[in-house]
């Protein structure tokens, strides 16, 4: 399939799940008071995260997933932080940007872009990413139920990347 009719097809799926979306929150209640929930300023980065995939599409370079991805994601942690409160979540939560890089990365390789990069760059980019995520979360109190065993994370990251050494592509 070319890169012009993914594009068209992808925008076009996209414009029906939307639909379809914005119909369910006009009939159904409970789908309504969602969107109520949603309401907030970080929608207003999510939107322009959508802004910037449909561009892409309209344009037809699918690279342009991969900022899509990173605001979108930024957009996510600050709706999160915005409802729960917990704004001391930035120390660690930011080690996910990079992995919004790396679906980013996937993204623009199933729209028909980004030659040079392969799914195991961006499945590395996300591990690492999760990785950091877990590690910082630990290490600032984000995740109690570590205990004072977070540093075998550390341990196993280690072990990981030596393993990943030895390993010829």
């Amino acid at each position: 399939m070319n890169n012009n009719r993914r594009s068209s097809l992808t925008l076009g799926v996209i414009l029906v799940v939307l639909g379809g979306i914005f119909i369910a929150a006009n009939l159904i209640p409970s789908v309504a008071a969602v969107f109520r929930q949603m309401n907030t300023w970080p929608m207003i980065i999510e939107a322009v995260a959508l802004g910037l995939l449909l561009l892409g599409l309209v344009i037809r370079v699918p690279d342009m997933a991969v900022p899509a991805t990173i605001v979108a994601g930024i957009g996510g942690i600050l709706w999160y932080q915005n409802m729960t409160g917990d704004w001391k979540s930035w120390a660690y939560i930011w080690a996910l940007i990079p992995g919004f890089v790396g679906v980013g990365m996937l993204l623009a390789k199933v729209l028909g872009g980004w030659d040079r990069y392969n799914a195991a760059d961006a499945l590395s980019t996300i591990g690492t990413s999760l990785i950091l995520f877990i590690i910082f979360g630990a290490f600032f109190g984000g995740f109690t139920w570590l205990g004072p065993y977070w540093p075998l994370l550390l341990i196993a990251a280690g072990v990981l990347i030596a393993i990943r050494s030895f390993i010829r592509k």
